[in-house]
């Protein structure tokens, strides 16, 4: 025999059985809550597994800002490129605590002046830049420190080099303060934005390794 039908669930706020289509609305409410509920799970689950990743890629990066700056290799930029030159290019060395950015022979050029360029951060995270202008002329000069004006001079590295100081002028730019000096063959150029004190470290530098090809 089988088993008798169970009786209507009796709702107690109706006081009474509880009709099919009662159960079935009841029925379905219930699916939708329990729905809901694992929606809510999902979301909370992925979004822990995101954490889990973003925490596992913190991790992994290596830190601390200057590890993120490009250390180019300028001397032997400089040696590859000297294979196109015939004037021997400068390779100054400021000192550990500088980095380089970049390093290039740029030979397409407006005024068809070929120039060796080297990008440097320096020791206070200031950009200056080092260009050779190879048999270079003088308007060369002025389009690369974006016009700045020429007051005064300086003996550094044991020679003379001609100071431009735009700092007081509040002009935006790459070129606050300069520093140029010219041989027979070339021009040379320092200028950027880091203070004095780092561009005559670097013009030194320059200087001295002008005193290394001359001498050899």
């Amino acid at each position: 025999m089988s088993d008798p039908a169970r009786p209507p669930r009796v709702v107690a706020e109706l006081g009474r059985p509880e009709t099919a289509e009662e159960t079935a609305a009841r029925k379905e409410e219930d699916r939708r809550k329990r729905r809901g509920r694992q929606t809510v799970n999902n979301l909370w689950y992925s979004l822990l597994v995101t954490v889990g990743v973003v925490v596992v890629i913190i991790l992994l990066v290596p830190r601390g800002a200057q590890d993120f700056a490009p250390n180019v290799d300028y001397p032997a930029a400089a040696q590859e490129a000297q294979g196109a030159v015939d004037q021997p290019l400068a390779v100054p060395e400021p000192g550990k605590q500088w980095r380089s950015n970049a390093a290039q022979l740029r030979t397409e050029t407006a005024d068809g002046v070929v120039s060796w360029y080297i990008g440097f951060l320096t020791p206070r995270s200031q950009y200056l830049g080092f260009s050779q202008g190879i048999d270079a002329n003088e308007s060369w000069l002025v389009q690369l420190l974006d016009g700045a004006r020429a007051d005064g001079t300086v003996t550094l590295g044991g020679l003379e080099w001609t100071v431009y100081d735009d700092r007081a002028s509040g002009a935006q730019g790459n070129v606050s303060y300069a520093l140029s000096t010219t041989t027979a063959t070339a021009v040379y150029a320092v200028y950027g934005t880091a203070d004095p004190d780092e561009a005559a470290a670097l013009a030194t530098a320059v200087a001295q390794s002008i005193s290394k090809e001359q001498a050899g």
